[in-house]
């Protein structure tokens, strides 16, 4: 498929309806307003071709962006790349879901996720919080490097309250990755979570709400899942 012929037909598929929900999460334009849903078969076409995933990438068209991510194979992404795609993430679901989960899978993730934790732009540390939640549901406990980990969720604990809005909103889902998926910090991260509390984050004119930490977890081991990692986090 050719790139033109990609966004005409992500341009038939989007909706007012959708439209407007993903403007009111905060998704600026320019975007067409399609269902992940409807973006996911399209993918199957788009993957055969790493360039057109680039370039659907590169058109900062949302709905195009998030094709790139279902599509693009992490593997052949280089860090370079990878900041190039968090720079461009222009709003909480691009950077959260469609970069964080690339980089997480690309061999990356962990180096990143250090890296961009630290950054002063708000969409770079959500990116990075995410990221480091998501390479901990795909990586086996023993090549994680626990002792790092318990110092983020001491330092999450710590600092949360005080951390721009969407970075409390993944330094908690953060803090519920690990509870969830790094049995050795089940219980520290229980504690972490104990400490923190009720996270408030403005969610816009949406009816999201912030998951308690603690809750969350339990409902995780009351499934049976503690400690049971993901295949992907592509979605």
């Amino acid at each position: 498929m050719e790139l033109q012929e990609v966004m005409s037909r992500l341009e038939e598929l989007g909706s007012e309806q959708t439209k407007r929900t993903f403007r009111n999460h905060g998704a600026p334009e320019p975007l067409f307003g399609v269902k992940i849903g409807d973006l996911k078969p399209l993918a199957k076409s788009v993957r055969k071709d790493r360039q057109l995933a680039l370039d659907l990438f590169a058109t900062g068209n949302s709905d195009a962006m998030y094709l790139a991510g279902l599509s693009i194979d992490p593997q052949t992404m280089d860090k370079p790349l990878l900041r190039a795609w968090a720079r461009q993430a222009s709003w909480y679901m691009l950077a959260e879901t469609t970069v964080a989960g690339v980089a997480a899978e690309s061999g990356h993730g962990r180096d990143l996720a250090e890296e961009w934790i630290r950054s002063a732009e708000e969409m770079i540390a959500t990116c990075g919080w995410s990221t480091y939640a998501h390479y901990v549901s795909l990586t086996p406990d023993n090549e994680l490097d626990i002792d790092r980990i318990r110092a983020l969720l001491d330092e999450i604990a710590a600092t949360i309250h005080q951390a721009p809005n969407r970075v409390r909103y993944t330094m908690n889902a953060f803090v519920i990755a690990v509870g969830s998926y790094v049995e050795p910090l089940h219980e520290h991260a229980l504690q972490a979570a104990a400490q923190i509390g009720k996270v408030n984050v403005d969610v816009g004119q949406t009816a999201c709400k912030v998951p308690l930490a603690g809750a969350y977890i339990a409902k995780t081991v009351a499934a049976g899942k503690l400690g049971k990692k993901k295949k992907t986090c592509i979605c």
